[in-house]
């Protein structure tokens, strides 16, 4: 028989192995914070904000940091290495290129998106299409008067992004110069310079003379889009998700997103996200092209 103090002595080791037992192994496990930069178009600013608060709300440890500025803007960013991402509503021009590989950075483009680009007038404009041609002179200053394209006798006031734009680069390419690598066309003096998507449809919305061009995104019932040929017999296409997507409408572009270098780690992983079902519904949803489904 062993000895009450025996008993004792034999009973403590085994209490403190106990407790010893229930306690936690150590701290428990922290995930690291996580901040992706994000700077760029304005045409791209509300979709980059969406995709933003809808990935953080599945990954809570990564936020995404988004601002505009204009795709100029962010692709310079890019280049001096202050962003992780560059939103662009256009291609990177050669001398952009040209300064990133001088610094040691190879641009990475990823498209995420199409877009249209809408011609659109007040909703009491009586005009319904016009050509290419036609809207090149307009916004040209070739043509000044709405009574010139059957319209009303009043002055025609243009509405345009601000010359950092990749939207302004696009459509003066595209559409002012018509495509012509030839052709050093200008918008006219006299067009005003806006500097965002937002307040060329309030111009619009507000002046009966005014006339913009802006993302498909941004169109509201206020302002009315006008058909838009490539020549005048026609066939004269509205900027629809359709027709973004069957290629007859010829206003339209890829949306891009920039990186330094094949993207890994968490921005790769973002970038992923964005182009699945789920990233892609939240462009449909915005009023963009999404690039396949919905």
């Amino acid at each position: 028989m062993i000895p009450r103090q025996s008993r004792h002595c034999l009973l403590i080791p085994l209490l403190l192995f106990l407790v010893a037992g229930c306690a936690p192994a150590g701290p428990p496990e922290t995930v690291t914070s996580i901040t992706i930069t994000n700077v760029g178009s304005d045409t791209m600013v509300n979709l980059a904000l969406a995709w933003a608060e809808a990935y953080h709300d599945l990954y809570p440890h990564v936020s995404i940091s988004v601002t505009g500025g204009g795709s100029g803007t962010g692709i310079a960013a890019m280049i001096n290495g202050s962003t992780d991402i560059a939103n662009a509503s256009r291609e990177m021009q050669q001398e952009e290129f040209d300064q990133a590989l001088r610094r040691g950075i190879e641009p990475m483009p990823h498209v995420v998106a199409l877009d249209a680009i809408a011609v659109v007038v007040n909703p009491h404009n009586p005009l319904d299409g016009l050509t290419i041609t036609e809207i090149s002179d307009v916004f040209t200053g070739g043509i000044v008067n709405w009574s010139e394209l059957g319209g009303e006798d009043r002055p025609i006031v243009l509405a345009s992004r601000e010359s950092n734009s990749g939207t302004y680069m696009y459509f003066l390419e595209k559409v002012v110069r018509q495509d012509d690598p030839q052709s050093f066309a200008l918008f006219s003096p006299e067009a005003l310079l806006l500097p965002s998507s937002e307040i060329i449809g309030l111009e619009v919305a507000t002046n009966p003379n005014a006339i913009g061009y802006d993302g498909l995104g941004y169109v509201t019932p206020e302002q009315k889009t006008l058909k838009v040929a490539v020549g005048g017999a026609g066939p004269y296409v509205s900027p629809t998700i359709e027709t973004v997507r069957d290629g007859t409408y010829p206003i339209a572009r890829p949306l891009y997103m920039y990186t330094s270098g094949e993207p890994t780690g968490e921005i790769e992983e973002y970038l992923d996200w964005i182009m699945s079902e789920d990233g892609q519904r939240i462009v449909a949803e915005l009023g963009f092209v999404p690039l396949s489904g919905f």
